[in-house]
C-alpha cells in the first residue's frame, strides 16, 4: 500500500504542499472526530438517529441528483431511473421507519468495520518499522472486533450499538488523524 522510507515516501516528497495541508488539518479534524466520538459513546441512541438522518438525507439528495442527471442526459435510460428511484425509496424508508433503518444501517456499518480492519492491517504492516504502526494495528484490530460484536447482537442491539460503534470508530479515527499530523511534524523536525 504505502511505502515509508526514512523520511517521506517519494509520492509525499513530490506533493509537499499536500503534506503540509494534511499536517495542519489532520490535527483539527482529529480533535473534532475525538469530540464527536465521545458524544457517540455517551449518547449512543442520539448518535444512531443522527447517523440515520444524515445518511437518509444523503441518499435522498443522491437519488434526486441521479434523477435530474438522467432527465437532462438520457431520459430513456431505465437504469438511471431505477438508481434514482431506489435511492429515494431507501432514503424515505429509513426516515419513515427509523428502527428498521437503524437495523439496516447497522448491518452496513458491520461491513464497513470489516473493510476498515482490512485496510488498517495493510497500512499498519506497511508502516511497521515506524512507531506509529502500532496505532494503526490497534485501530484495525478494534474495527475487526467491533464488526464481530455488532453482528453477534444484530438486529436487537442496533439502536444503541450503531451509536456506540460510530462513536468508537470516530474516536479512534480522530486519534489516528491527530497522531498522523504529529508524526509528520516530527519528520520535519528530524530533517531540520
Amino acid at each position: 500500500m504505502w511505502n515509508w522510507n526514512d523520511n517521506l515516501s517519494p509520492e509525499m516528497n513530490i506533493n509537499k504542499n499536500l503534506v503540509e495541508h494534511f499536517k495542519k488539518y489532520a490535527k483539527i479534524s482529529g480533535t473534532l472526530f475525538i469530540v464527536l466520538g465521545m458524544a457517540g459513546i455517551f449518547f449512543p441512541t442520539f448518535m444512531s438517529f443522527t447517523t440515520l438522518v444524515f445518511i437518509s438525507y444523503l441518499m435522498l439528495f443522491a437519488g434526486i441528483s441521479a434523477g435530474w442527471l438522467t432527465w437532462i442526459s438520457n431520459r430513456s435510460d431505465w437504469a438511471g431511473w431505477l438508481k434514482s428511484f431506489l435511492l429515494v425509496m431507501v432514503g424515505l424508508f429509513m426516515i419513515l421507519y427509523p428502527m428498521q433503518g437503524i437495523a439496516a444501517l447497522g448491518l452496513l456499518l458491520a461491513i464497513y468495520f470489516f473493510t476498515d480492519a482490512f485496510a488498517g492491517f495493510g497500512l499498519a504492516f506497511s508502516l511497521r518499522p515506524k512507531k506509529i504502526w502500532l496505532l494503526w494495528f490497534v485501530n484495525a484490530v478494534t474495527s475487526l472486533i467491533l464488526g464481530v460484536i455488532f453482528l453477534a447482537g444484530w438486529p436487537f442491539s442496533a439502536l444503541y450499538m450503531v451509536g456506540i460503534l460510530v462513536g468508537i470508530s470516530l474516536l479512534l479515527d480522530g486519534i489516528i488523524l491527530f497522531s498522523g499530523g504529529v508524526f509528520l511534524e516530527n519528520i520535519d523536525k528530524d530533517e531540520k
